[in-house]
C-alpha cells in the first residue's frame, strides 16, 4: 500500500501537506484557503471530503488561519493543543468549531493503524510541534518552524524514511537582506527558523532517508536553487532532494 504526500504550499504565506496511508488521509495545518485546498488535492486525484482529521502545528496565522473554515466545510475534526487554540482564537477569526480534539505535545495520535507522534519544538508558538507519521514500518517527518537545532530532532531523523524539513534561510542574505534588525535577530534566533546549512547537517543523520523536501523557505532569505545548492555541498548527490513551493502543490511523493 502506498504512503503519499504532497506539500500543497509552504511558506510564510500558509502552509499545509496531506498525507495518505493505507485507509487513512491527514491535512496538516490550514494556512490555505478551502477552495485552494480543495483545488489542488483534486489535481492530484485526492478528494478533500475523504480527509479523516485535520492536525495543526501551532498558532501562527500561516498555519491555522483557514482552520475554522475547513474544519466546518469538509467535517473533518481538529486536532490542535488547548494553548495553540486559545492563542488563535485571541488572534485570529476561526468561526465556531464543531469538532476539537485536544492533543499535549509529546502525545501519539492513532487512527487504526496510522500513528502520529507529535514532537515539542522551541519555535516561538505557543505549543509549537512537528510529526511524525508512522504505518505499517514507515516512517515520514513533517518538520518546519523548529526554533533551533535540538538534540532530539537528530534522532528523530535517523529513524525517517522521508521528511518534510525546514530550510528557511541563508544567512548571507538575511544579514544583507531588507528585513529590521529585531526580526533578523528572531529568525535566527532560539525560537525562531533554521538555516539552509542547518537543515543540511540535520539531514546527515538520515540513514534511512528514501528523500527529503526543502519546506517553509523565505521569499526575501532564500531561494531553491541556493538552499538545494547548500544542501549539496554538505550531503553530497546520492539523496534525492525537492523544494516545496511557496505558491503550487509538489507532485505526489511516495514513500
Amino acid at each position: 500500500m502506498n504512503f503519499e504526500t504532497i506539500a500543497l504550499q509552504s511558506g510564510s504565506n500558509g502552509n499545509c501537506i496531506y498525507v495518505e496511508t493505507m485507509d487513512v488521509r491527514l491535512i496538516f495545518d490550514a494556512g490555505l484557503s478551502c477552495v485552494e485546498t480543495a483545488r489542488r488535492l483534486a489535481a492530484k486525484g485526492k478528494d478533500i471530503h475523504d480527509v479523516d482529521a485535520l492536525i495543526i502545528s501551532h498558532e501562527h496565522a500561516d498555519h491555522i488561519r483557514c482552520a475554522g473554515a475547513m474544519q466546518r466545510k469538509y467535517g473533518m475534526p481538529l486536532y490542535i493543543t488547548r494553548d495553540t487554540l486559545d492563542i488563535a482564537l485571541s488572534r485570529i477569526k476561526l468561526g465556531p468549531l464543531d469538532d476539537v480534539r485536544h492533543f499535549n505535545t509529546g502525545d501519539v495520535i492513532s487512527f487504526g493503524d496510522v500513528v502520529v507522534r507529535t514532537i515539542p519544538t522551541p519555535h516561538d508558538g505557543a505549543d509549537s510541534s512537528v510529526f511524525v507519521i508512522e504505518s505499517e514500518g514507515r516512517s515520514l517527518g513533517v518538520m518546519t518552524d523548529l526554533g533551533h537545532v535540538f538534540d532530539e530532532l537528530r534522532q528523530e531523523i535517523s529513524g525517517l524514511d522521508a521528511v518534510f524539513i525546514e530550510s528557511n534561510y541563508d544567512p548571507k542574505m538575511l544579514s544583507n537582506g531588507p528585513y529590521p534588525e529585531f526580526l533578523k535577530r528572531r529568525i535566527k534566533g532560539p525560537g525562531g527558523h533554521i538555516s539552509n546549512g542547518e537543515s543540511a547537517e540535520l539531514l546527515l543523520s538520515g540513514t534511512r532517508l528514501k528523500w527529503a523536501c526543502l519546506a517553509h523557505l523565505s521569499h526575501h532569505n532564500n531561494y531553491p536553487a541556493l538552499a538545494l545548492k547548500t544542501h549539496r555541498e554538505i550531503l553530497g548527490e546520492e539523496l534525492p532532494l525537492y523544494v516545496a513551493d511557496r505558491n503550487e502543490a509538489t507532485d505526489i511523493f511516495v514513500l
